[in-house]
């Protein structure tokens, strides 16, 4: 049953110029997710799902790491979305040997020929940029992927001392290759957790798949033209959050994200016997801003609950922890989700 929840009304004329322009946003953000898609589609064949789910993750402000094997335009995705959004971009690629001052940036001792003053000045790494591709995530090791944690979550990096607070809006995209374990490092679960989705990248279909080899072996190289900018999106995320949640519908995403724990009164059988640790609070939060934006993605000014059992895959798929049991029984996260009706 799906929640049809109204807006409230407003009283006074300030709220009513307030929620006449938050419907006029809306309508705008409609229409650019159409353009959006259409620029997107010039270079990425397929994927619509994926590319819905990465821009309503971009409207709730929260990173995404994509899983999948190598060869399925992730890295060209997430460079095409940045061109598309008019959003500096900048890709790290992850390696054994890299240092949290690749990223973050370091302290150089400059020196000036003509008084000799020497001073130190504070060179920026490629994580000050609005979407940063973290190419294979789990290559890096612990300590350069705490550096990455401390952005994501506080969207500043510290060098020397000093606080350096990174561009907004800001995201992180993160890379993951399914089959090669040699030489990585499994992200933590306080890591992982601060992605608000995980989503899994598939092969295109045989017709996707014919589109893709002509297009990428002919002489046509399209580029995508700019629909948002930094302070429009930056406006669209204020909005997405004002968007108001029915009572029902938090409820729902609630008792969602604890029943995935298996000590709760809410958890299924199963998950008590497959599950060790089940997602936490950020769950219950991110179901919640992934309903509002894809409400908010489809001019609708209230979420209801298909929006979230919509997003509640990605949310909860990274964040629970199975046991052994689970691994000799071949069961996987996608079976023990019950999105059965619980408002």
């Amino acid at each position: 049953m799906t929640t049809n929840a109204q807006p409230t009304s407003r009283d006074g004329g300030g709220r009513d110029a307030a929620g006449a322009r938050d419907v006029e946003l809306l309508r705008e953000l409609a229409a650019a997710r159409s353009a959006l898609t259409a620029q997107i589609a010039r270079r990425v064949v397929g994927q619509h799902e994926i590319v819905d789910n990465l821009v309503a993750a971009l409207l709730a402000g929260g990173h995404v790491v994509l899983v999948g094997v190598p060869g399925l335009a992730k890295t060209l995705l997430v460079q095409t979305v940045a061109q598309a959004l008019d959003l500096a971009f900048s890709r790290v690629q992850f390696t054994p040997d890299l240092m949290p001052s690749d990223i973050t940036g370091t302290e150089l001792l400059e020196e000036d020929h003509a008084t000799g003053h020497r001073a130190f000045r504070f060179v920026k790494g490629p994580i000050f940029g609005n979407i940063v591709l973290a190419d294979e995530i789990n290559r890096a090791p612990p300590k350069t992927q705490a550096a990455l944690l401390q952005a994501m979550q506080e969207h500043a990096v510290t060098a020397a001392g000093t606080t350096h607070h990174l561009p907004e809006p800001f995201f992180v995209l993160a890379t993951q290759n399914p089959i090669e374990q040699e030489g990585t490092y499994p992200l933590p679960e306080a890591q992982l957790d601060r992605f608000m989705f995980e989503l899994r990248v598939g092969y295109p279909s045989r017709d996707e798949e014919e589109q893709i080899v002509a297009m990428t072996t002919s002489d046509r190289h399209a580029e995508p033209a700019p629909v948002l900018g930094a302070a429009r999106l930056s406006e669209l995320q204020r909005l997405v959050r004002r968007l108001p949640a029915p009572p029902t519908v938090v409820k729902y995403a609630v008792r969602l994200a604890r029943s995935t724990r298996p000590d709760d009164a809410d958890a299924t059988p199963l998950v008590k016997k497959y599950v060790s640790w089940g997602g936490g609070p950020r769950a219950s939060q991110y179901l919640i801003l992934g309903a509002k934006a894809r409400a908010a993605l489809d001019g609708r000014p209230v979420p209801d609950l298909d929006d979230v059992r919509a997003v509640a895959l990605p949310v909860l798929r990274h964040r629970l922890v199975l046991n052994f049991q689970a691994e000799a029984d071949g069961v996987g996260v996608e079976q023990l989700i019950d999105l059965r009706e619980r408002a």
